[in-house]
C-alpha cells in the first residue's frame, strides 16, 4: 500500500483507496512514499503509533484493538481465534522502528510518532486507593494531596486512564476520603478536599454507595454548600455545584443553606455549567422532595421568581428549559403566582419561548400561563393575548404536544377567545414556520 506526501506536509490523511496525494503549497512535486505494510495496524490500516501485541502473537495500534476489545469481541481480528488472554503488550523494538522510518522521511513531512505514555494499570489504581485511605486514616493531609494529583495526572493522560481509573474503584474511594477530611475543619483541610473535587467531577456519575454514603453524609454535604459560598476559584464552585446534583433530594433538604446557596449561585451567574447544574438540583427539590410545598414557598421568599425572569432573558437553550421548569415548579405556589403576575416581564418573556426551545420548554410555557391566568382578571388574560399567546396555541395544537398540555393548551384558548375582541393582538415575533397548513 502506498501514501503519498508533499514536502511541507504536517499530517497523515487517510485514503479512501489506500492512497492519496497531497499537494506542496509552492509547487506541484509530489512524492509518493511507501509506508511498510508490517508498520500499519490490520484494523484501520493507519501508521500505528502505539503498537501492542496480543496473546496470539499480532501487533495491533493500541487504540484501535482496545475499542475493539472494548466493543465485545473476544476474538483477534487477523486470526479469528479466540482470546486466551486480554492482556496487551506494548510492542517497543516495532514502536522504535516506526520512529526512526518517521525520521528518516521527514523532509517529506512525515512528523516523528511521540513515545506513548504507559497507561495506568488496575494494580497502580487500586494501589494508589488503598494507599489514599490509609492516609486519610492517619490524617495525612500532604501524603493525600500527592496520591490524588497522581490520580488526576493519570486521568490527564489520556480516556483510557480515566476509564480504567473509575471502573477500579477510585470515585467510591475518593467519596471516603472526602468525607473524612470534611470532618475537621474545612479551612484546614481545603487543599485536599478542592483537589478531591476536582478529580470527582469527571468521575461521574458516582457509584451509589459514593453518592450516599460518602458524598450524601452531613459532613460531606456542609462541606460542598461550604464550596458552593466560597470566594475562591469558579473553578471550584463549579467542581462543587456539579457534585451536588449528584445527590439524593432528600438529603439536600436536611442541609443547613443549601436553599440559599443554590439561590446565589443562580444569582450571581457564576457560569453557565453552573447555573445549569444548580437549576437542575432546585427543579429536583421543587419537584421530587417529600416536603415540596415547604421547599417551594422558601424558594419563593428567597426571590427565586424574579432571578428566574432575569435568566430567561438571554438564556441559552439549556439554561432556558431548567429556568423555566422551576419557573412552572414555583407557580405552584399561590405567593410565587401573585409574584409572577405582578412582574411586567413575566407574560412577555415567558410567552416568547413557547415554540421557540424545545417540546418541554412549550409544555412548561403552557402550565406558567395557565397558573397565571385568571378569568377574574381581565387585565392579564389581554396581555396575554397582545403578546400572541393566542396564535401559538392553536400553532402549538397544530404542531402537536403531549395530551396534559394539549389540554391545558385547549383550556386556555376558550379562556383567551372571550377577550380577543378587546385586545389588538400583535406578535412580530412569531414565527408561523411551524404551521403545517394554513388555517
Amino acid at each position: 500500500m502506498v501514501l503519498s506526501w508533499t514536502k511541507g506536509s504536517r499530517v497523515f490523511r487517510r485514503a479512501r483507496k489506500g492512497k492519496e496525494l497531497l499537494s506542496n503549497s509552492c509547487n506541484d512535486l509530489q512524492v509518493e512514499i511507501a509506508i511498510p505494510t508490517h508498520f500499519r495496524c490490520p484494523v484501520t490500516l493507519d501508521l500505528m503509533k502505539d503498537p501492542v501485541t496480543l496473546s496470539t502473537g499480532i501487533t495491533y495500534d493500541r487504540e484501535s484493538i482496545e475499542k475493539w476489545i472494548e466493543s465485545g469481541n473476544k476474538t483477534c481480528p487477523v486470526t479469528k481465534t479466540e482470546l486466551t488472554s486480554f492482556d496487551i503488550i506494548p510492542n517497543h523494538s516495532l514502536r522504535r522502528m516506526i520512529q526512526d522510518w518517521c525520521v528518516q522521511h521527514r523532509s517529506y513531512g512525515v512528523e516523528r510518532i511521540p513515545t506513548p505514555r504507559i497507561p495506568v494499570s488496575p494494580y497502580e489504581v487500586k494501589d494508589a486507593c488503598t494507599r489514599i485511605l490509609s492516609a486519610a486514616q492517619m490524617g495525612d493531609e500532604n501524603k493525600a494531596i500527592e496520591l490524588v494529583k497522581k490520580i488526576k495526572a493519570w486521568g490527564k493522560e489520556s480516556e483510557r486512564n480515566k476509564k480504567c481509573i473509575v471502573s477500579n474503584g477510585a470515585s467510591i474511594v475518593l467519596s471516603n476520603v472526602f468525607d473524612s477530611f470534611s470532618r475537621g475543619s474545612i479551612e484546614k483541610n481545603f487543599v485536599v478536599l478542592e483537589e478531591i473535587l476536582e478529580v470527582l467531577t469527571w468521575m461521574r456519575p458516582i457509584p451509589e454507595e459514593g453518592r450516599f454514603l460518602y458524598l450524601g453524609s452531613s459532613n460531606s454535604l456542609s462541606c460542598l454548600v461550604w464550596f458552593l459560598n466560597a470566594k475562591q476559584q469558579v473553578s471550584t464552585r463549579q467542581n462543587a455545584s456539579l457534585l451536588l446534583k449528584e445527590i439524593h433530594v432528600e438529603s439536600l433538604v436536611k442541609v443547613e443553606g443549601i436553599f440559599e446557596s443554590l439561590v446565589n449561585m443562580v444569582k450571581v451567574n457564576v457560569g453557565d455549567v453552573s447555573t445549569k447544574a444548580c437549576l437542575s438540583t432546585i427543579f429536583h427539590l421543587v419537584y421530587s422532595s417529600k416536603s415540596k410545598k415547604v421547599i417551594i414557598e422558601r424558594f419563593v421568599e428567597l426571590g427565586l421568581v424574579s432571578i428566574l425572569l432575569e435568566i430567561l432573558v438571554d438564556a441559552e437553550k439549556g439554561t432556558c428549559e431548567k429556568a423555566l421548569g422551576v419557573l412552572n415548579c414555583l407557580c405552584d405556589s399561590e405567593n410565587g403566582v401573585q409574584i409572577a403576575k405582578s412582574n411586567a416581564l413575566t407574560l412577555p418573556l415567558v410567552i416568547k419561548k413557547l415554540l421557540r426551545v424545545s417540546e418541554l420548554s412549550s409544555s412548561f410555557v403552557v402550565s406558567i400561563v395557565y397558573k397565571i391566568c385568571d378569568k377574574a382578571e381581565e387585565g392579564v388574560l389581554i396581555e396575554a393575548i397582545q403578546v400572541g399567546m393566542f396564535q401559538k396555541l392553536l400553532v402549538l395544537l397544530q404542531v402537536g404536544c403531549a395530551d396534559s398540555t394539549k389540554e391545558k393548551a385547549t383550556e386556555l384558548l376558550k379562556l383567551l377567545n372571550g377577550y380577543k375582541s378587546k385586545a389588538e393582538c400583535v406578535d412580530s415575533s412569531l414565527d408561523l414556520m411551524h404551521l403545517k397548513k394554513p388555517f
